[in-house]
């Protein structure tokens, strides 16, 4: 990445002053990296705290992850309470995974990969169709405890905003930068830190735009009523005028 000693000193700084002292963040806990990359892909798109919900739904639904796998598009929108654009790709990214999963291991598991060595464990998550370069991050970190450093679109757009990483560098270039100046024993701690920090700030984004919105909506509304208020005035004044006449 470019310039990546300037960014080297802001990432580290950034992060030394938002860990928390002496305090070990716990990890989750997957019997099975097939469900460490089926929680990736469910919670890509949302808030941590929206995820883990939809997570709980999604196992009160479905009876196991093969159910899942041939669930119905409307099943995956009531899971999520609502449809748009982010629930479909969400929906037929899961059904490419897991259909992906079943023709290799004939059953709904990655128990497999648990015997493998970490940098091939990486080349057999990558070769699954329809997988995201966040979920293969996400299940290597939490279900395999490799050095990986997963990244959302908006902790990407965070890193940038807040000059932390080169705006120009791609995924590939920012997880290479961070899994160099994040050590793997701090990789979990530094992605919770992060994805927690980026949805906060969205969050403060979206209430400034509405606050800003509301704002031109009460103008436009008062430049209206007031438009109106001497359009009424004039027309009552013409009337008394030809009364009077």
């Amino acid at each position: 990445m470019k310039n990546s000693k300037v960014y080297t000193e802001k990432i580290k700084k950034w992060y030394r002053s938002r860990k928390p002292d002496n305090k070990k963040m716990t990890e989750p806990v997957y019997p099975d990296p097939v469900e460490a990359v089926v929680y990736a892909l469910l919670s890509e798109k949302i808030t941590e705290r929206q995820a883990q919900a939809v997570w709980k739904r999604c196992q009160n639904h479905f009876l196991d992850l093969n159910d899942l796998r041939v669930a119905r598009p409307d099943e995956i929108v009531e899971i999520y309470g609502k449809e748009n654009q982010d629930v479909r790709d969400v929906g037929t990214a899961l059904a490419s995974v897991l259909f992906s999963i079943f023709d290799k291991y004939h059953e709904m598991t990655l128990a497999p990969l648990q015997k493998l060595g970490k940098r091939q464990v990486k080349q057999e998550l990558e070769g699954i169709k329809g997988i995201s370069p966040f979920a293969v991050n996400y299940c290597l970190l939490t279900a395999f405890q490799a050095h990986a450093v997963p990244l959302t679109d908006k902790m990407i757009l965070y890193l940038k905003d807040n000059d932390l990483v080169e705006p120009s560098a791609d995924l590939n270039a920012i997880e290479g930068f961070l899994t160099k100046q994040i050590s793997a024993k701090e990789s979990f701690a530094f992605y919770t830190i992060l994805r927690t920090e980026s949805e906060i700030a969205v969050k403060k984004t979206r209430k400034t735009t509405k606050k800003v919105t509301k704002k031109k909506t009460t103008r436009k509304t008062a430049a209206k009523k007031t438009t109106k208020k001497t359009t009424t005035q004039k027309k009552t004044t013409r009337k008394k005028t030809k009364r009077s006449r």
